[in-house]
């Protein structure tokens, strides 16, 4: 059983499918940017935007207006579409990308992976990342097994002619009762990294007091 949970939530070795190959991390004035972006929270709009489309989506409404977002249901797996839209700009959205995974991260994950696949057909030239998101092993306290969390995640950016199309997150619960705890909501996930708490209000500056 130990091999299997260090095969499972272990950082992968192995060589990516045919058509994958390692994604080229950020530099180090891209990581200075996206640090000085993630300081100055212009992404707090767009968050509560996508997180209420998401909401709407589960309903069923469609709307002309704000942000779209699609649901993706299958077999074992639960995600969501986050379609760009030009009012964000293409470098936001990106920002937004390695937000996302830096958030899975603060909620007990690692990046096993990150890769990226380039095809072309005809016109259309695709560019996706992927990053494969893993829960760090660590036992649940009440029960003794394995705490998933929610699950194994997928992040991925799809870019089609230099356009973003949209962020893909997914995630595959281990459906393994008796060696892991039950997985977390996926909407759980969605609030724990699109819900961002209110700022709190200025407090008005203390006039000082003149004899």
């Amino acid at each position: 059983m130990l091999d299997f949970l260090q095969q499972l939530f272990a950082p992968r070795n192995a060589r990516p499918a045919a058509g994958w190959q390692p994604a080229a991390e950020p530099t180090p004035a891209q990581t200075a940017q996206h640090a000085a972006w993630v300081a100055a929270r212009a992404y707090r709009e767009w968050l509560g935007a996508y997180f209420k489309a998401y909401h709407l989506a589960k309903t069923g409404i469609t709307s002309q207006r704000g942000l779209r977002v699609e649901l993706l249901r299958e077999e074992g797996r639960q995600g969501a579409l986050f379609f760009y839209d030009p009012t964000i700009g293409r470098a936001n959205f990106e920002h937004l990308y390695w937000l996302l995974g830096e958030r899975v991260a603060q909620q007990g994950y690692h990046r096993a992976c990150h890769d990226r696949r380039h095809r072309q057909q005809h016109q259309l030239h695709e560019l996706t990342l992927k990053q494969l998101l893993k829960p760090n092993p660590s036992d649940c306290a009440h029960s003794g097994r394995c705490n998933q969390r929610f699950g194994l995640l997928h992040l991925d950016l799809v870019v089609v002619n230099g356009e973003p199309l949209f962020i893909r997150l997914s995630a595959n619960p281990v459906q393994e009762a008796t060696h892991f705890t039950p997985a977390q909501s996926f909407e759980d996930l969605l609030q724990a990294l699109f819900e961002e708490p209110a700022l709190a209000p200025e407090r008005p500056l203390a006039h000082k007091q003149t004899d």
